[in-house]
């Protein structure tokens, strides 16, 4: 596995992580012995950075991932996330002083003293960054936390908490279907040595070519309340999955392997975040550090899946004002 790094100076981590959110039911019925398994494959393959948050399941996934890492705590670099779900005006889960005991009950539900990445999980309206970071900077040096993070913050957020604590990582949803990001937040996180980590890099599915219609969702999937799965915008959607095939098939990979080999060529502080239930899914998914894409490539693709191809908002109405906030 090839190694990137988690901000400037920060520890080592395989050059594609793993995002543990789907073991918790969010994409319909998951065995935790599965999702356990998957996690143990992952470290054995040199996919170090697990990630959960505190609202995964209520809480359960990060149980998960504590007992997945019970006795290979080592071999991980931990990240989870507070003060996630819709903001609304009032909410004040970025507030300092709820800092502390956001972090305290993760790390009991984890079974660990420590853990090696906190985020943000999304930009608090209502509070200043300034407050939030500092209250995250007084965790760091008592030693609970290795480094700061923070997900779906805008260029302005970004700069403001950076200059009040190293910021390591920006964790931001970032695939063909979803390339917002190259507007300013690549460009900056770069100038700033921060690590951008790529979550939903197979836009939650639609870029694997396993769905065809919504039809494909489990009942329960939560994707079926989101914009882009809606029967509004997922013929449109799935056009884009259709152009991308025929250049996997060219380069002799699957799909999801060449949506990861193209993160990976966006920059040298890009992590991709796969989540999978499958370690079949989870092997092919780390083959794809090895795929060296051709400037001719790169041309394919982007003509296949420009940015603003993607039709739909990426998250329902009540979460949008927190993206990029």
């Amino acid at each position: 596995m090839q190694q990137r790094h988690l901000g400037r100076g920060g520890p080592s981590v395989g050059a594609i992580g793993y995002g543990a959110m789907g073991l918790s039911g969010v994409y319909g019925p998951s065995a935790d012995d599965d999702g356990i398994a998957t996690i143990h494959r992952a470290l054995d393959l040199g996919v170090t950075l697990i990630d959960t948050a505190d609202v995964y399941g209520d809480g359960h996934n990060e149980q998960l991932v504590g007992r997945a890492l019970a006795d290979r705590r080592d071999r991980a670099v931990l990240a989870t996330k507070f003060g996630g779900g819709p903001t609304e005006p009032g909410a004040a889960l970025g507030r300092p002083d709820r800092v502390r005991g956001f972090l305290e009950a993760s790390l009991g539900r984890l079974g660990v003293d420590h853990v090696d990445l906190y985020y943000l999980h999304r930009v608090d309206l209502d509070t200043p960054i300034e407050d939030t970071v500092g209250a995250m900077a007084e965790l760091v040096a008592e030693g609970k936390i290795r480094r700061i993070g923070l997900s779906e913050a805008g260029p302005d957020t970004i700069r403001r908490a950076h200059a009040v604590h190293p910021v390591s990582a920006l964790e931001t949803e970032y695939s063909l279907f979803s390339r917002e990001p190259e507007r300013e937040l690549l460009a900056l996180t770069r100038e700033l040595g921060i690590a951008f980590v790529a979550y939903s890099p197979l836009g939650r599915g639609a870029l694997t070519g396993a769905i065809t219609s919504s039809a494909d969702l489990p009942a329960d999937d939560w994707r079926r309340g989101a914009p882009r799965f809606g029967e509004a915008h997922l013929d449109t959607n799935l056009r884009i999955t259709r152009a991308l095939a025929p250049i996997a098939q060219d380069r002799g990979v699957t799909l999801p392997q060449l949506a990861l080999a193209w993160l990976l060529h966006q920059g040298e502080h890009v992590i991709p975040l796969p989540g999978t239930r499958s370690t079949a899914n989870l092997e092919r998914n780390a083959e794809a550090v090895a795929i060296e894409l051709t400037s001719a490539d790169l041309a394919a693709i982007d003509a296949a899946a420009p940015p603003g191809a993607a039709a739909g908002d990426r998250y329902p109405s009540e979460f949008v004002a927190a993206l990029n906030a």
